[in-house]
């Protein structure tokens, strides 16, 4: 699961491991693990690219522990950003489902909810980040628009459209 933050990565991903019965992972819970540091920790001890640096490492131990095509994964809103983790999901012959609304929706998801978000910024750079970042999300092949939907909704679309949900159940 690729997209902005607020795209629903982390809900829809659980909704889709709970239907396929399939284990579910995010990768800033991984990071976490790994630093010991929340992600705004992080941020705000090493900045950005101390961030980025540990999300590739966590990203390539994940996929170093063997192929699991039972497994989804919620990235990080800017892991796609980082050439090199395209790299390692293409190499890893990932299916990238990139997860998207219209920017206006997505912030207001994000405002809607307690959690930190150490790039979230005004609207202004909350657009301008969204718009520098949808190049590298338009690289998953397959895009569903989350935009007025419910998480089961959006999990039975993505199970479905990837051929995983089942001609009973699509």
């Amino acid at each position: 699961m690729v997209g902005f933050m607020g795209a629903g990565k982390t809900s829809v991903g659980k909704a889709l491991g709970r239907r396929l019965g399939w284990t579910f992972q995010d990768l800033d819970d991984r990071i976490e693990a790994l630093e010991g540091r929340a992600v705004g920790q992080i941020f705000r001890d090493s900045g950005e690219m101390g961030f980025r640096k540990a999300e590739t490492a966590a990203l390539s131990a994940l996929l170093s522990e063997g192929p699991n095509s039972s497994q989804i994964v919620a990235l990080g809103g800017g892991a796609l950003s980082q050439p090199e983790n395209l790299t390692l999901l293409l190499q890893a012959g990932a299916d990238l489902v990139f997860l998207d609304a219209p920017v206006e929706e997505l912030r207001r998801r994000c405002e809607a909810e307690p959690r930190e978000r150490p790039l979230r910024g005004t609207p202004d750079e909350f657009h301008a980040l969204y718009q520098r970042r949808l190049p590298s999300y338009l690289r998953a092949g397959l895009r569903i628009d989350t935009n007025g939907k419910d998480i089961e909704t959006v999990a039975a679309e993505v199970a479905c459209s990837l051929k995983l949900g089942g001609q009973d159940r699509c």
